[in-house]
């Protein structure tokens, strides 16, 4: 439970300060092997609604805001929503709503989307099924558990570099074929990230919850630049971005 409430904390200031936009950091990624949206967006009707579990700051719902009827984004931080909603403000969609909502109640009617889509947010299989209409698509990309395995060694965390399975991914795949769902797929990738600078890999620490209460301790800025020593190449400072997708149909 403590746990749990210091990443509630976290995910509150966070979207108060930026609500995850990482587009200032400077990063190259090899091995990407699809984007989230654009697979939503391929499944997606101009004439369908889409809800957005874990909007964050909208940013990603706002770029994609032409290819549905309605877009509605859900995220259970105030602060999160605060953002969103400045900038939808600023983007001038119409056709896109940002709600303050816990994805373990969704305040919908039954079979209201089209489409649902949450990228590494928590949600609840049974409420999308329920919300979700007849042959509507859901779709999640998560974070794998040997994400940032190399920071996480450097920082004293338990972490391997080759993961055959993902317990969260075999949780989520359970889950949704208890709610009902089906044409359940699974595909996953651990692709190779440089960062740029010492201050992009910073800004990731800072703003991702990776290493826990990351600059709390004295240490923590020495343990970076060892970090950084080791890992810095021609190409960057390497590290590794490993998720998994999965794609299920009501």
């Amino acid at each position: 439970m403590k746990q749990t409430i210091q990443y509630e904390a976290f995910y509150e200031q966070i979207g108060a300060i930026n609500g995850w936009n990482f587009s200032t950091i400077q990063v190259v990624s090899e091995g990407v092997l699809w984007d989230l949206y654009t697979e939503v967006m391929h499944h997606t009707l101009p004439s369908d609604l889409l809800l957005d579990i874990g909007t964050g700051g909208g940013e990603a719902l706002l770029s994609h805001a032409g290819a549905a009827s309605l877009l509605v984004g859900i995220d259970l931080s105030h602060g999160m929503i605060q953002t969103a909603q400045r900038n939808l403000l600023a983007s001038g969609r119409s056709n896109v709503r940002f709600i303050q909502m816990n994805a373990e109640q969704l305040q919908f009617p039954n079979q209201f989307f089209n489409m649902i889509s949450s990228r590494h947010a928590p949600f609840c299989a049974s409420e999308a099924y329920r919300v979700l209409a007849d042959g509507g698509m859901f779709l999640t990309q998560q974070v794998r558990e040997n994400d940032k395995y190399n920071i996480k060694k450097a920082f004293g965390l338990e972490a391997t570099e080759d993961l055959p399975t993902s317990t969260l991914a075999e949780k989520y795949l359970n889950e949704l074929r208890e709610a009902g769902f089906r044409d359940i797929y699974l595909k996953e990738y651990n692709a190779t990230e440089y960062y740029a600078r010492p201050e992009d890999l910073l800004f990731l620490l800072t703003h991702a919850p990776i290493i826990p209460d990351f600059g709390e301790r004295a240490t923590d800025v020495q343990t970076l630049q060892r970090f950084i020593q080791q890992y810095q190449c021609d190409q960057g400072i390497r590290t590794n971005a490993a998720r998994f997708l999965i794609t299920a149909r009501k």
